[in-house]
């Protein structure tokens, strides 16, 4: 089959998708061979793909395509995450545009229009992996919010309610003003705002002298409950059992004392407002003092703030800054910068607020996800995470588990009319349970019980919140194979634990150490094996990627643009292990350029005509790449086992790009317009066929096109690269390795020498070689022959005055051209190439005389520095030499 001088990625992509959807490559069932599993970060059902989505799908490709080709059972589980919070706020702005408002909808009319919006939107991140090529079991596709699922997590609820670690009560939460709802402390993002601290005079009753009070939030003293003063703090002893005055609302609060106040912040006098202060609320338990709640859900001011009814928190900090000033209560304002919680979601500031809530106790289930990344049973991957992963488990919190939203898995809790509640599946089971706290089997029948479930069901009401979305999500690696509602399935036996998960390091917590909770809880045992934790993609500045920089380039465009593998090769190329990634669009123009030059080298061999009886010359050309590539393949392979894909795709692209094409196919191509040996063919294309092999995790696309040319001979419809073995390595002979790095450098330095003497690629050079070496430069003379177009060849015992001369190694080499030499020029020359080797050779001295680092040091590593040493002593000799020859 002809094939086009340009590679187009288009049509390529689209035909070897459907062709591999088609076929079903992607598709996995539980067989005899080894498992190799990865289950989806499912993103959210509102998201579209990003640079984020682009770097860790591609690393889960690249492993998943591997693990197939080495004949692994490879399965890699897709699937969307419902995302309670930031769905319902898409939800709940369709509706607004359409006119409709939430609160007139009932919950089963707001569920319809979100599987609705759901239905319509929540596929298009899937669709877009296809595009970049994700090898994903499509039959496999699951939602967290779909039946099954719910089913999962509504038990482990239960479970876990059963077990005592569920529990209701009123906390002080981190609450969302404009979610309107509680999010837990992982959910909250720190960040240093400009503030303004206000200065406050309080009147103290009974005189018409003040306190002033420094605060950042003026808009909730209408909530203070108590001025407190640390004991120890003699500009206040006076105050002691004193009252003041809130100032515009005039109420009367205590001054109270505890040694929690900093004396040397503000005044060193703090307000006290318990509904509106993690801290403020701890004391005012420890004093008894009344709460006061004077906002509402949305974050406005409600009737308990007596004054500015309904504005916004923040429209009413203005305000009253103007009030208190206008009244004399204000003494001053200064700037001030302080750490303020955002919610992760909605970018709300969060509001502390007292709120009954559902809890789930982490202690007992941390201990054992603790133990499997400390034990090495959970590799995290870098393992720098390893001491903020420790940190958390040993101080992790109980988990605020509720969400007021209707987006999500409801509460399985059930309320009657007189405040009693019971955890339930069902409706009907949680009659049953309510009739089990009375006692009531036993003195009433069955009639009877029937006739007082009746009674009591109308009046029977589901808990109105939702589970926290990670709730469902901590299920994932077990409940995308039925663990929990079919246990003991094949799939869940064959595939759990899963392998590999690459994540990113912020939801270490939120999702990674929960998933390995709940995989010891519902599963006896850990969720996956490694956690490969990639970096966060930022532009070439160093900024994080973000629609509001406007520094993110579409993905979609960038595939149109550059190609699939074009994208996954310069994603890749710019993601050291477990670091940030600074994008750069021209990594992703390098991606495609390496695609065209593996076309174009395609298209040099299948050029070729082939001469069956011509012998072969080049077995030493052969011998080499056959050893380079061995060398190259056990580092790839050394690379993917500490998941340095980066490093992989490296080397891999510099034995294609500088070993294969620029050498290899150099130094076995035939003269212009004429054939080559079928040996030399043969085995060329078989070297082909194994750096395709090798490219096809990183480029699935190209490989797959190039494979299925008649080249590499006829295949079946199943006979694709994607299911293809991947290539093993033998042992490579160091020798031919070094022997060839010398060959190379000589054709380097003799080309650099046409280049300085502007002579003609064309005009054939002599070539005079003094060997200082034991190396056999007569097995590789074709080569230099060939690559550095040399007319002949001569041994000689001395120095060719006259030449043009230089060294490789210890070995000296002349070119006698017809020019007269430049001596000093020369002796310039050889002087600056005198001291960059004595300069070299005493700091090799250095460190081989340091007694530490012989000690310490590998054997290798020492041994290398000794023949650096050796060789740097045996350039200055001959050097040297040489100089003395010029000074004649």
């Amino acid at each position: 089959m002809s094939i086009s001088t340009k590679y187009d990625p288009a049509a390529t992509e689209d035909k070897w998708y459907s062709y591999w959807l088609e076929k079903k490559f992607f598709h996995s069932e539980p067989d005899e061979r080894e498992p190799y599993t990865i289950v989806i970060p499912p993103p959210n059902v509102t998201g579209v793909l990003h640079m984020g989505h682009m770097l860790n799908n591609t690393i889960q490709d690249v492993l998943i395509r591997k693990a197939r080709m080495q004949g692994k059972n490879a399965c890699w589980v897709p699937g969307t995450d419902h995302a309670s919070i930031a769905t319902e706020a898409k939800v709940v702005a369709m509706l607004k545009e359409q006119g409709i408002n939430k609160a007139d909808l009932s919950r089963e009319e707001f569920m319809k229009y979100a599987f609705e919006w759901k239905d319509k939107y929540g596929g298009i991140i899937l669709e877009q992996l296809k595009k970049l090529g994700a090898s994903c079991d499509w039959d496999r596709t699951r939602f967290t919010m779909e039946d099954d699922l719910s089913d999962s997590v509504i038990d482990s609820f239960i479970h876990l309610y059963k077990k005592g670690w569920i529990y209701r009560g009123i906390r002080m939460v981190n609450w969302d003003p404009a979610g309107k709802t509680a999010v837990s402390d992982e959910e909250v993002i720190r960040k240093e705002v400009n503030q303004k601290l206000y200065y406050i005079k309080y009147t103290i009753s009974g005189t018409e002298d003040y306190l002033t009070i420094a605060t950042t939030r003026p808009e909730t003293i209408m909530a203070d409950a108590a001025i407190c003063i640390n004991p120890n703090d003699e500009r206040y002893t006076h105050l002691k059992g004193k009252k003041v005055f809130i100032p515009l609302i005039n109420r009367e609060i205590p001054i109270i004392e505890d040694d929690y106040v900093t004396m040397d912040f503000g005044t060193g006098c703090l307000k006290v407002t318990p509904a509106h202060d993690l801290n403020d609320y701890e004391l005012g338990v420890r004093h008894k003092l009344p709460v006061t709640d004077i906002l509402n859900d949305d974050g406005t001011l409600n009737e308990l703030a007596v004054i500015l009814v309904g504005e916004d928190r923040f429209i009413a900090r203005k305000k009253i800054a103007k009030l208190l000033d206008e009244a004399g209560h204000l003494d001053k304002v200064e700037d001030y910068k302080s750490q303020v919680g955002f919610s992760e979601r909605t970018d709300a500031a969060i509001e502390p607020k007292l709120s009954m809530q559902w809890f789930c106790k982490m202690d007992e289930m941390a201990k054992p996800a603790l133990e499997d990344v400390l034990t090495g049973e959970v590799n995290l991957i870098p393992e720098k995470f390893g001491n903020t992963y420790r940190h958390w488990m040993e101080n992790v919190r109980d988990w605020n588990i509720s969400r007021q939203l209707w987006w999500g898995q409801q509460i399985p809790a059930w309320y009657d009319n007189q405040g009693n509640w019971v955890v339930a599946k069902t409706k009907e089971e949680a009659l049953e349970e309510f009739l089990l706290q009375k006692d009531i089997d036993k003195v009433f029948t069955a009639e009877e019980k029937a006739g007082f479930k009746n009674q009591l069901a109308p009046f029977v009401k589901q808990d109105p919140d939702v589970m926290d979305t990670w709730f469902s999500s901590w299920l994932w690696p077990i409940s995308v194979f039925d663990g929990l509602k079919n246990p003991g399935n094949p799939d869940i036996n064959y595939y759990y634990p899963t392998n590999d998960l690459v994540t990113a390091p912020e939801i270490l917590f939120f999702w990674v150490a929960r998933m390995i909770m709940a995989g010891h809880e519902f599963m006896g045992k850990k969720p996956f094996t490694n956690v490969y934790l990639t970096g966060i993609v930022r532009d070439k500045l160093g900024r994080k990627m973000s629609k509001s920089l406007g520094n993110s380039p579409d993905p979609i465009g960038l595939i149109e643009k550059y190609g699939a593998d074009g994208v996954r090769v310069g994603m890749l190329l710019c993601s050291p292990a477990g670091n940030d990634l600074m994008f750069d669009e021209s990594y992703c123009e390098q991606g495609r350029n390496f695609a065209n030059k593996v076309w174009n080298a395609f298209r040099l061999v299948k050029g070729w005509e082939v001469d069956e009886n011509l012998e072969n010359p080049n077995q030493q050309a052969i011998t080499w790449f056959e050893n380079r590539f061995n060398e190259a393949l056990s580092e790839i392979e050394a690379n993917f086992k500490q998941y340095r894909l980066s490093e992989a795709l490296m080397i891999t692209y510099k034995l294609v790009w500088d070993d294969f094409c620029a050498w290899y196919l150099e130094m076995v191509k035939p003269v212009y317009q004429h054939p080559i040996d079928a040996a030399t063919l043969k085995v060329t294309i078989g070297f082909f066929e194994r750096i395709l092999k090798l490219l096809h995790p990183f480029m699935p696309f190209l490989t797959e096109e190039l494979w299925h040319d008649e080249l590499f001979g006829e295949k079946g419809e199943m006979d694709c690269i994607i299911v293809a073995t991947y290539p093993t390595f033998e042992a490579a002979e160091p020798q031919v390795l070094k022997e060839v790095e010398v060959v190379k450098q000589v054709v380097a330095e003799i080309r650099n020498v046409r280049n300085t003497k502007q002579l003609s690629p064309k005009e054939a050079l002599p070539l005079s070689i003094k060997v200082n070496s034991n190396l056999d430069y007569d097995k590789w003379l074709n080569i230099i022959f060939k690559l550095a177009n040399i007319s002949e060849v001569e041994f000689v015992n001395d120095k060719i005055s006259g030449a043009v001369s230089f060294m490789v190694g210890n070995d000296e080499f002349f070119i006698l051209l017809n020019e007269e030499i430049d001596v000093d020029a020369e002796i310039d020359r050889l002087k600056t190439e005198l001291t960059y080797l004595q300069g070299f050779l005493k700091s090799v001295d250095a460190k081989l005389g340091n007694e530490r680092f012989v000690q310490n040091a590998k054997p290798e590593v020492v041994e290398n520095e000794k023949n650096k040493k050796a060789d740097a002593e045996g350039k200055i000799k001959i050097i040297e030499e040489n100089l003395q020859a010029l000074k004649g």
